[in-house]
């Protein structure tokens, strides 16, 4: 909503809250809202969702209404109005109990492949709705690419244990080693899935900023995780040190974005490495677009840290 009217696209916002980038109030689940917005629209970027933080304050209905009906409304809509393209933003979440190895066993290696074990309500709707958006695109021929988004909001992490032990930039920081995305390099990555999708067809994809490991360093990370940082970026050690930070002991789970960067012509800029180079410049190491867009919590119902206030 704020890139794509730069290029000269005329775009429309639905929303269940106003905003100034928002042209329809109403919520996905209304059937006659949703087909009043694809109504005469070549594509349609699907982001509606009940999070992660909703799980507090909704209940399992709510998630299915928004989530999974809400979805089915959007893709049904769009084939009758002749939309010529379907982004839907996903989740790794997704992933779930996929994402925590047993004991002892290497940091988990997770690309598309790998099936997802859902943890909670949230990530239950979102590998259905995943699920109805390939069924619409295999029976309808509709184009239609699913993005798994890691972590690119600004909000303070949802554990204390994490809030108490590091500071917040530090935490973002280092989770671009393998669980976090810059929003910027996010629409980017969108930008490229409209292009893509007619010539696609269909497809899942990680969005991740690019991890520095590798297979064979899957047992490090999971018991070592800064002697491999240390071995990959001998400077990380002084930069960090400068500000009082520290590196995570250990890491559970490693997204892979090879896919998109190979299928989409992804190049994600932000990484860890890009991350140090700003750092050490005394720069702020994440784009101007996620400081434009700011904290925006997660509607007045939310709790804990994703409060509107």
């Amino acid at each position: 909503m704020r890139t794509l009217p730069e290029d000269g696209h005329e775009v429309i916002g639905l929303d269940v809250l106003g905003s100034p980038y928002t042209s329809i109030v109403g919520s996905i689940a209304d059937r006659a809202v949703v087909r009043e917005a694809v109504s005469n629209v070549e594509a349609v970027v699907h982001t509606a969702t009940l999070h992660k933080p909703h799980v507090e304050s909704h209940g399992r209905a709510d998630f299915v209404t928004t989530n999974i009906a809400g979805t089915l409304n959007l893709l049904e809509e769009a084939v009758a109005a002749g939309v010529s393209r379907f982004v839907f933003t996903s989740t790794t979440s997704a992933f779930g109990r996929a994402l925590t190895p047993d004991e002892h066993e290497p940091a988990a290696w997770i690309t598309e492949g790998v099936v997802p074990v859902p943890r909670n309500i949230y990530g239950t709707t979102k590998v259905a709705a995943e699920d109805l958006c390939e069924l619409i695109a295999r029976d309808e021929g509709l184009p239609v690419l699913i993005l798994r988004t890691s972590r690119f909001f600004p909000e303070s992490d949802d554990r204390d244990e994490v809030r108490n032990a590091y500071d917040d930039l530090n935490v973002k920081v280092n989770e671009l080693l393998y669980r976090r995305v810059d929003v910027e390099d996010v629409v980017s990555a969108h930008r490229l899935a409209l292009e893509r999708a007619p010539a696609l067809r269909f497809g899942r994809f990680i969005i991740s900023a690019t991890t520095p490991f590798t297979r064979d360093d899957l047992s490090a990370v999971r018991s070592d995780l800064p002697t491999v940082v240390r071995r990959l970026f001998p400077d990380f050690e002084d930069i960090f040190q400068a500000r009082g930070w520290r590196m995570f002991p250990a890491i559970e789970r490693v997204y892979v974005n090879e896919r998109a960067r190979t299928d989409l012509g992804w190049s994600p800029r932000c990484d860890f490495r890009y991350a140090l180079e700003r750092l050490a410049a005394h720069a702020d190491p994440f784009s101007p677009l996620t400081r434009t867009i700011g904290r925006k919590g997660y509607h007045e119902v939310s709790t804990g840290v994703y409060t509107v206030r």
